[in-house]
């Protein structure tokens, strides 16, 4: 039996969860609404787990700005709502300062609403192509959620999660092309006529392109960059630097793998790691080696299967979502 910490919940669950959540903290609820509280968590076994992992986080919904709590409460029941009708959710955006006020509330990695607030959106594992009405093709990676707005004199995406590849249409039934920009937590950035990757991690956004160029522009006023194909750069909310190669081809998800050549063990470890639930742990005294070729994401043990027989390596299964590389027992 799956352990209630490693249980996956359905996404209107946690959804559900985070409603409550608002609605309990944010304002003082009627009696009503802590009976009505009371009968959805006695429904489903499903509804505790949720409800012991939102309440998990350091503070309480209390402490969210008054804009933003209403943002994610309406925008929670809105997809309730869709998801009712059989139809996509498109919620509005937030506003940057929403949410830069919600990143600074908990950790990027802590938000399970972020896929509340976006229009199209991956799991762990999912991978999903969207072309838009101007041309503009998005590959999203696992774990990703993006929120589209295409209305107006500009163009904008706002990468709320995770990581995407972006090729930019030509704005083709419009009086003049408009601008195609995207935005980060951490800044904004804007395409040139080009393809190029942005992936999200902590404290920072890195941006590798392979066509055209992108300018990047600090969210803090940082100098602006110009970064040139073949070229990747961190972006922070202060400035850019240049990113190191990892020897990781930035863009091959987009076919359902990982290629590259002379990759250190670690990295390709947790690469490989986000395409799955739970966490691949590698041993330092095995960190080091080296590896190349291309690996298909889809099958995550096929990778470590094939990683023990080319390897001098041990592959432990903990549990299905606890994975320890070590080196090989030689005994």
């Amino acid at each position: 039996m799956t352990p209630a910490s490693e249980l996956r919940l359905p996404d209107d669950v946690i959804d559900a969860a985070i409603i409550w959540g608002v609605k309990l903290d944010y304002s003082d609820p009627t009696p009503e609404t802590r009976s009505e509280f009371q009968r959805w968590l006695e429904a489903d076994p499903r509804h505790a787990i949720a409800w012991t992992r939102i309440r998990s986080f350091k503070t309480t919904f209390s402490q969210l700005p008054p804009v933003l709590a209403r943002n994610t409460l309406d925008s929670a029941q809105n997809k309730h709502r869709m998801r009712d009708q059989g139809r996509r959710g498109a919620l509005k955006l937030l506003s940057l300062s929403g949410l830069a006020a919600l990143l600074s509330w908990t950790g990027y990695e802590e938000l399970p609403w972020q896929r509340l607030l976006a229009d199209a959106s991956t799991g762990t594992g999912e991978q999903k192509t969207l072309r838009l009405d101007d041309g503009t093709i998005v590959v999203l990676n696992t774990d990703s959620a993006i929120s589209i707005d295409l209305s107006g004199s500009r163009r904008r995406i706002v990468l709320r999660r995770g990581e995407i590849l972006l090729t930019t249409g030509a704005d083709q039934g419009v009086a003049a092309k408009r601008p195609f920009w995207v935005y980060t937590p951490f800044g904004k950035m804007q395409a040139l006529g080009t393809r190029f990757v942005v992936r999200l991690d902590q404290g920072a956004a890195r941006i590798s392109v392979q066509e055209g160029a992108v300018e990047l522009h600090p969210a803090r006023g940082g100098a602006s960059v110009i970064v040139q194909p073949g070229q990747s750069r961190w972006l922070t909310d202060e400035q850019t630097t240049p990113a190191t190669n990892t020897g990781l081809a930035a863009d091959g998800f987009a076919e359902g793998v990982m290629s590259g050549q002379n990759i250190r063990l670690a990295d390709l470890l947790h690469e490989l790691s986000r395409y799955r639930h739970g966490r691949i742990m590698c041993d330092k005294r095995v960190a080091e080696l080296r590896v190349s070729g291309l690996f298909h994401v889809r099958d995550t043990d096929q990778v470590l299967q094939f990683l023990l027989q080319t390897q001098p390596i041990s592959v432990t299964y903990r549990t299905r979502f606890w994975i320890t590389v070590g080196p090989a027992d030689v005994s």
